[in-house]
């Protein structure tokens, strides 16, 4: 049974009006939302944006050189390539609409390029040129660096084109549970359209960690629960071939009914 939806989800849910879904990596929609998107691609238009979908070049911080190792393959660009191809695939056959929107993942993203004597310590010592220097300490504090606001203010202006493209009655955002800042990022793009937004609980993260509650009680969020399909999501996620194993070392994927935020 799901929980009753807040009045903007079901109000949604009675149309055939287009939602537009904003996915951190190449692989958290269909995480944390694929039954909904499985339930709902047959009566309406549904397109799942894709922001950080690009690695860097070399050198590569200690951080990111162990996330290739977990996926088994050690060239950046190489990875990124397969991610792409295997989230193309299963939104493809699951016919929805996609958009890839090019920017750099954050165990990737650098500062302005240092020159100098710091140019040539960065070659042995990568993470001091690096927005997030490290996974523990910087990625999963859920804080967004300075030095990505114009990534911030780039990234919000392709947002706002988006919704105008698709007429999206609903953006769904990632409500940025376990603290990965990509996640944050996306959820702040979100509080751009007050009137539209839906935030969902980050899946496979959620199994651990709870949703901020300050952000909840900020926005006056309810929970609304979605178990419809969740046994026949596996089948999607474990498409992400470069992903799986590392999300779910153990082999096994949790059935958890997808979780939603929104105003009532």
């Amino acid at each position: 049974m799901t929980l009753p939806a807040p009045r903007r989800i079901d109000n949604s849910r009675s149309s055939d009006n287009p939602w537009l879904f904003l996915s951190p990596h190449l692989d958290d929609a269909i995480l944390s939302c694929g039954a909904l998107i499985e339930a709902e691609v047959g009566r309406r238009e549904v397109t799942v944006a894709t922001i950080f979908t690009e690695s860097a070049p070399p050198p590569h911080t200690r951080s990111a050189r162990n996330f290739m190792r977990l996926a088994h393959i050690e060239d950046a660009a190489a990875l990124f390539e397969a991610r792409r191809a295997e989230d193309l695939a299963v939104l493809r056959n699951l016919g929805v609409k996609y958009l890839h929107l090019g920017a750099t993942d954050a165990i990737y993203r650098r500062r302005t390029p240092a020159a100098g004597p710091l140019g040539v310590l960065a070659r042995f010592l990568p993470e001091l040129v690096h927005t997030y220097p490290t996974y523990r300490f910087n990625i999963v504090r859920g804080r967004i660096s300075r030095g990505d606001r114009p990534l911030m203010a780039e990234l919000g202006g392709e947002v706002e084109r988006l919704m105008e493209q698709t007429q999206a009655e609903l953006i769904f955002c990632p409500l940025g549970v376990g603290g990965h800042v990509d996640h944050v990022v996306a959820r702040t793009l979100g509080t751009a359209f007050p009137e539209r937004v839906v935030y969902y609980s980050d899946f496979p993260y959620n199994q651990s960690a709870e949703p901020e509650a300050a952000f909840l009680a900020e926005h006056l969020l309810e929970p609304w629960h979605w178990d419809e399909g969740i046994e026949a999501k596996e089948h999607w996620i474990r498409q992400y071939d470069t992903q799986a194993n590392a999300l779910f070392p153990d082999g096994r994927i949790p059935v958890a009914p997808e979780s939603y935020f929104a105003p009532r």
